[in-house]
């Protein structure tokens, strides 16, 4: 194996200079600097990361926990995260939790005992005290995707209740007056959020909130295909149903499939987030979307920043704009059975949804005690 001492003789230079130029320390005589690099070169010499980590007492890694793997929304994410890790000298960690607290534990442990620098992380559910061993510890942390009670941390988020509301205006203006909602779970502040602007968007027109209407479960296609099964077998069904991520539409769809009821119809159908096949079923989902690759990069630049920063600085709340792209699973005003082919152009559009303001959302907080909703100042 190839050794720093090796590559100090090929160049005629001391192993601390190559130490300097592999640490990229400023005042290297360029002449040297490229003799160094070309020893290296034609050396395949690849320095001991655990060497340096001792030196630095730095690893160079960084840790990515999300709840969903196979979700397109998270792979995207993972994506952005990387691109910006690996353009920095960083390498990435990742641990797929499937939205189970046991397995999210398990990983705090796995990244601890690897030494990571800083890690990324989409909770489980809100309590700050799960993530407990990462504050004991002091570890950097990125929250991403979803809010934290209880630690001020770096927080990256989409602007979930305004798409939310956006999207529900969509079929308020479409005619709808009865729409249900199919979210994730409670204690998941994401699936709260929508259920807070699907309740803002009813309440803003006049619309009395029928709790029967909203529908909790998990952010997976089979609670969505079950929760759908209990609104369309009741007597006076919903016209309309807002799904809360991409997978509870697709079970949605599944369950309207098997009932013989068509989008748009019979049924209406709007979602949050999309990704590249959805758009390729037909009724086309009309959907409210968050720059995911976006977050991710935002998230790893945080993370990054501040474990480069020598001085302490206040976390950053970073709220991610999201936009609307209409397509024809509503149908149209008026006429829900005049759909275009399925061979026609499909023209889009995203179109910026503006954020709902904190008096808009505090107002609603004082009609709906039982939501997790967020007083913001």
């Amino acid at each position: 194996m190839t050794t720093i001492a090796d590559v100090a003789r090929r160049a005629g230079v001391s192993t601390v200079t190559v130490s300097r130029v592999l640490n990229d320390a400023r005042k290297v005589n360029p002449t040297t600097r490229e003799r160094v690099e070309r020893a290296i070169k034609e050396l395949h010499y690849v320095p001991s990361v655990a060497a340096r980590s001792l030196r630095s007492k730095r690893t160079n890694t960084l840790a990515l926990i999300v709840p969903d793997i196979s979700n397109l929304f998270w792979t995207t994410i993972v994506t952005g995260v990387e691109d910006v890790a690996l353009s920095r000298g960083y390498s990435v960690f990742f641990c797929n939790t499937d939205e189970r607290l046991d397995k999210q534990l398990r990983y705090l442990d796995v990244i601890i005992s690897q030494g990571v620098d800083g890690a990324i992380i989409a909770p489980c559910n809100s309590d700050a005290r799960k993530l407990k061993r990462l504050r004991d510890r002091d570890i950097p942390t990125v929250i991403i995707d979803r809010r934290l009670d209880g630690w001020d941390v770096d927080t990256v988020i989409g602007d979930s209740v305004s798409g939310a509301r956006a999207l529900v205006r969509h079929l308020i203006d479409l005619g709808h007056r009865r729409i249900a909602i199919v979210s994730g779970p409670r204690n998941t502040s994401t699936a709260e959020d929508r259920v807070i602007g699907y309740c803002l968007a009813l309440t803003e027109a006049g619309i009395p909130i029928e709790t029967d209407l909203i529908r909790r479960g998990e952010y997976r296609a089979s609670f969505g295909e079950r929760l759908t099964y209990q609104l369309v077998e009741e007597k006076n069904r919903p016209t309309a149903i807002f799904a809360a991520n991409t997978a509870i539409a697709l079970g949605i769809i599944n369950a309207l499939n098997r009932h013989g009821l068509r989008i748009p119809q019979d049924i209406a159908l709007v979602c949050f987030d999309d990704f590249p096949f959805l758009s390729q079923i037909f009724p086309f989902l009309t959907v409210a979307v968050q720059p995911a690759h976006d977050m991710g990069v935002k998230a790893a630049g945080l993370l990054i920043n501040r474990l480069d920063q020598s001085t302490e600085v206040p976390p950053s709340h970073i709220v991610l704009p999201t936009y609307l792209i209409i397509r024809y699973s509503c149908g149209s005003k008026g006429d829900g059975l005049s759909l275009p082919s399925i061979k026609s152009a499909l023209p889009e559009e995203w179109i910026p949804v503006a954020p709902c303001s904190p008096e808009e959302i505090n107002a609603i907080a004082h009609q709906l005690p039982d939501l997790r909703i967020p007083v913001l100042s």
